[in-house]
């Protein structure tokens, strides 16, 4: 896979980390680490799984230049055996993954990373900050889209983004989410999703008035053709111009497609419902009301309460941004590591916060699903060897509230493992689907979720419970640890 080179994407710690590991000999010890999120973002009963793509990326590219050495050479910190040792360095590991478009929950990992230690501690830095940046966005592209009720939504975050990459990849993650394409035509180009777009206020007033600019558009772009008619009066000026246009290209015999106005500005539920009424007085029903201006999901949900009469929701800044939760909150966790006799031996990080009390041991997530409807029951985070019979009565608890509890009968559910193989001996084995193809993943796995799941504001939370196994050794281990 070709794509950039990455190696000093990472906090100078991992290294000095590294060289420990290094000079001390324990280098090439195998440890286990789960990268997962405590809470989920914006309030959400959910998470959309994204990244995955653009982290095999990272792993497979994964070098140090002559450049990359140099430039730690001269910090004047590291050594030169260890630089040497970097000249050669691959990634050797195996990881599991959740596959990009996954609905998920905290604490459950939504990758596996087992390496030697050195490689391992290197790519948690770059794996949290692509995992986390993709993951936020994908689950805020879905928040707004369940908001917009079916009609389509627009990506159009790109000049409020936080850099280049960050407007690029998440794009792709909001597309990922459910948006219908993107303004950001280097996403389309790089990830095969549609790019859509109208015109600018600029456009308007580069012309003597308003109808001109109308019509020249239509003449440019008569199947894409979509008017922003709030540069100067939206009901006095911009929508009879905009019929007027409409009306001129119908005269002429064309068949009128993918053609409507474009708000952006003032009351956008009055406007769009007067619109309407304009619209359908002129002969056009079918005219596409397309808004914009600061929208997210509150704000689309207020308005479908108003009745507005909008059919094309484009968004931007408050999506790419996720202006309300800039953060996703993942975390990166050794869970086991290698003993002198080759066996992996568990291993617990322990807090004042119980949050914060990491799941030892080599895990993986079953998902459990009623049989007869398909939607989601429950996610159980249990160790590998373990393994669940359908035809066996499973209970299952909160692990944030032990005494809320589910027993599902044997043969009322069915099992799904989340985690899988994306990269052995540090080559990739997954070949990750087309964006759309993810996107429609996508779709069904939000559509496995209860309605009640679904909703902006204090939502039904999924149980995520741990095994027998894996809560047995989890707190024998707390127990161990509180002697120590």
């Amino acid at each position: 896979m070709e794509g950039r080179n990455l190696a000093l994407l990472t906090d100078f710690y991992e290294l000095t980390m590294m060289q420990g590991y290094f000079e001390t000999g324990s280098d090439q010890k195998q440890v286990v680490f789960d990268l997962f999120y405590r809470k989920n973002p914006s309030g959400n009963g959910y998470a959309i799984a994204a990244g995955l793509e653009q982290a095999m990326e990272y792993i497979c590219n994964l070098r140090f230049t002559e450049e990359d050495i140099a430039y730690l050479e001269g910090l004047g910190l590291f050594s030169a055996d260890f630089l040497a040792y970097l000249r050669k360095f691959r990634f050797t590991g195996d990881i599991y993954a959740i596959p990009e478009g996954t609905v998920v929950f905290p604490q459950e990992p939504l990758m596996r990373i087992q390496a030697p230690i050195v490689q391992a501690q290197l790519v948690e830095t770059a794996l949290l900050n692509i995992i986390n940046h993709q993951s936020l966005i994908a689950t805020k592209a879905a928040r707004v889209i369940w908001a917009a009720q079916g009609d389509p939504v627009m990506e159009f975050g790109l000049r409020r983004a936080q850099g280049p990459d960050a407007g690029t990849w998440g794009a792709r993650a909001a597309v990922i989410g459910g948006c219908c394409g993107t303004s950001n035509v280097l996403t389309g180009k790089l990830f095969d999703v549609p790019v859509k777009g109208t015109h600018a206020h600029s456009w308007v007033m580069s012309f003597p008035d308003e109808l001109t600019a109308f019509r020249e558009y239509a003449r440019l772009f008569p199947n894409a053709c979509l008017l922003l008619v709030d540069t100067y009066n939206t009901l006095e000026s911009g929508v009879p111009n905009a019929i007027q246009v409409f009306r001129e290209m119908r005269a002429k015999g064309m068949e009128l497609k993918n053609y409507g106005i474009r708000l952006d500005s003032g009351d956008l539920a009055y406007l769009s419902k007067k619109a309407k009424e304009m619209l359908e007085e002129a002969g056009f029903p079918d005219a596409i009301i397309s808004a914009s201006s600061d929208l997210d999901e509150n704000l689309i949900a207020s308005l479908k309460l108003q009745g507005a009469k909008i059919s094309l929701w484009g968004v931007g800044t408050k999506l790419i941004t996720s202006d309300d939760c800039p953060a996703f909150g993942g975390v990166y966790k050794l869970a086991a590591e290698e003993d002198e006799n080759g066996a992996f031996v568990p291993k617990i990080k322990l807090s004042n916060n119980p949050a914060k009390v990491t799941n030892p041991g080599i895990k993986k997530v079953f998902r459990i699903y009623d049989k007869n409807t398909g939607k989601i029951k429950a996610d159980l985070i249990a160790l590998e060897e373990e393994t669940i019979d359908e035809t066996k009565t499973l209970e299952i608890y909160d692990s944030n509230a032990k005494w809320k509890n589910m027993r599902l009968p044997g043969g009322s559910y069915t099992v799904r493992e989340l985690l899988i193989p994306v990269i052995r001996d540090g080559e990739q084995v997954y070949e990750s689907p087309s964006v759309m193809e993810i996107q429609a993943y996508c779709d069904k796995e939000k559509a496995s979720l209860w309605d009640e799941h679904l909703r902006l504001n204090n939502p039904h939370i999924v149980p995520v419970d741990l095994s027998e196994g894996l809560m047995a050794l989890k707190t024998k281990l707390i127990e161990e640890m509180s002697k120590k």
